[in-house]
């Protein structure tokens, strides 16, 4: 079966519903009729075989899938804009798209990538962080490049280092006095989160989880203020946070690999990022 060929038009009319959850609304910033536009999402629709939007008397809301044809809609229309921009002005930019972890997103990849740039300015780098259990399935769709974490010892791609999980808390939190012990932690698929639940099960200890974002910041936020303890990488420890150990009553943890994955037919440009962050991670003192 030949896939549809999706027309521009009916995906601005889609991010428009999508952004403004009307089509009352999406109507007038493209000027044209709400029939109009109600005519476009059903065809675009119609096309895909599948619901974009559930009709509410408030207006219109994404469906599961619309929230994640969201994503696709718009990187079709940035792609053809960057080719127009591309052919009409004569410059040539490339992109790698990076996934990474939270923490090395905001602590150890930034200057990495402040210095790579100055030396290959031509190089645009799009990057984002979140949890990495899924991402290298995604190589060549959504990523270029990957660094994710796997247990110690298992996982494919290139070995870049291996971090060593501890349990972190307020200076003064008095992780022995809790009877259940509050922790903050990431959403299910974060090896953190399966570790640190399997640990303290292990060892007997009651707890509670008190917490739960997909972000280091809101995280670290929670447990330097007392509120709970959590699991970090001994390589990322916030400084505001200090590490628990077995004199504290909590049950040791086990170490995670740092992998690099790389794309299939990886451009160039792929290529020497893919360079950079593995002398960087690896071997830092390569790049002084």
């Amino acid at each position: 079966m030949t896939a549809p060929v999706l027309d521009p038009d009916l995906l601005k009319a889609f991010l428009a519903v999508a952004e403004h959850r009307s089509f009352t609304r999406a109507a007038h910033v493209l000027n044209r009729t709400q029939s109009a536009v109600s005519v476009q999402i059903r065809r675009l629709e119609g096309q895909l075989g599948v619901r974009l939007f559930h009709r509410t008397r408030e207006g219109a809301a994404l469906s599961a899938t619309g929230h994640e044809f969201r994503v696709y809609a718009k990187r079709l229309l940035d792609l053809n804009a960057e080719a127009v921009d591309v052919l009409r002005t004569g410059r040539r930019e490339a992109v790698v798209r990076l996934g990474v972890m939270d923490d090395y997103g905001t602590i150890v990849i930034p200057p990495l990538l402040a210095h790579f740039a100055k030396c290959h300015p031509e190089i645009r780098i799009e990057i984002e962080t979140g949890l990495t259990a899924t991402m290298p399935a995604r190589l060549g769709d959504a990523y270029d490049l990957v660094i994710a974490m796997h247990p110690e010892g298992c996982g494919d791609g290139e070995l870049l280092r291996r971090e060593q999980a501890v349990w972190v808390a307020a200076r003064s939190y008095p992780a022995q006095a809790q009877d259940t012990l509050p922790v903050a932690l990431y959403p299910p698929g974060c090896l953190f989160r399966q570790w640190a639940a399997e640990a303290l099960d292990a060892a007997g200890r009651p707890w509670r989880l008190a917490f739960v974002s997909r972000t280091l910041a809101a995280v670290e936020a929670i447990a330097a203020e007392g509120l709970a303890i959590t699991v970090v990488k001994a390589g990322t420890l916030p400084p505001r946070l200090h590490v628990l150990s077995e004199r504290d009553g909590l049950p040791p943890l086990p170490a995670a690999d740092i992998r690099l994955h790389c794309a299939r037919n990886l451009s160039r440009a792929g290529a020497l990022l893919a360079d950079y962050l593995r002398r960087g991670i690896s071997e830092p003192a390569t790049l002084c």
